[in-house]
């Protein structure tokens, strides 16, 4: 029996989930969480084998809460379920800890296929995510200005692409709006920009944002 922990802030997103997974076998939904720490606590009280996350719950940040989970349950498999194309988030959320990634567009028959293959232990990712790993063992000397961003540094990038205001990222992270002015002109800093505006083209011409 694979237990299961649903992470998801969308009440209905974990209705669905809970109504795949309660009808296949092998399969039993555990717990649900609406955030990072009721993940965190959910996870601590369940200790489930696999835990579906989004990484864009409200909180602190996904790509934190995921290695937080792993440090807590290093035999807990990590599926990350998220909204965000491959490009963004996958390559990080697996060298986080993550099992595996897949977006919520995917099919029911895709998603249990990702279950399973990441409950046996082992990695589940797609052609193009396999490819980006290759090329981040090569030489980084010709890496794209925004893979020189520590994870939280990009998780800011993409929040000021998709136009947000500073204040509504410190409230959507929990963090001080000096804090997140501080992460933004790290960024501006590490990427030889002056303005937002430059970040959120930057951003949206590599297909981060839209």
């Amino acid at each position: 029996m694979i237990r299961v922990l649903i992470a998801d802030d969308h009440m209905l997103i974990r209705q669905g989930l809970r109504g795949i997974l309660s009808s296949v076998s092998g399969i039993e939904v555990v717990a649900e969480a609406e955030d990072q720490e009721q993940t965190l606590t959910a996870a601590d009280e369940h200790s489930p084998d696999l835990i579906l996350l989004d990484i864009s719950m409200p909180g602190r940040g996904g790509i934190d809460t995921l290695k937080e989970l792993k440090l807590r349950l290093p035999d807990c498999h990590v599926l990350v379920l998220s909204m965000h194309p491959e490009d963004q988030y996958a390559v990080r959320s697996i060298r986080a800890g993550a099992a595996g990634y897949v977006t919520k567009g995917v099919s029911a028959e895709i998603l249990l296929d990702a279950i399973r293959t990441v409950s046996k232990g082992m990695l589940y990712i797609t052609p193009a995510v396999a490819e980006q790993l290759v090329q981040h063992l090569d030489d980084k000397s010709g890496e794209s200005p925004h893979e020189k961003l520590s994870d939280r540094e990009f998780e800011v990038l993409i929040m000021i692409a998709s136009g947000k205001s500073v204040g509504q990222i410190a409230e959507e992270l929990s963090l001080s709006v000096q804090t997140i002015s501080t992460y933004r002109t790290r960024v501006l800093d590490k990427m030889s920009m002056t303005t937002s505006a430059e970040l959120t083209h930057y951003a949206i011409a590599r297909g981060l944002a839209e």
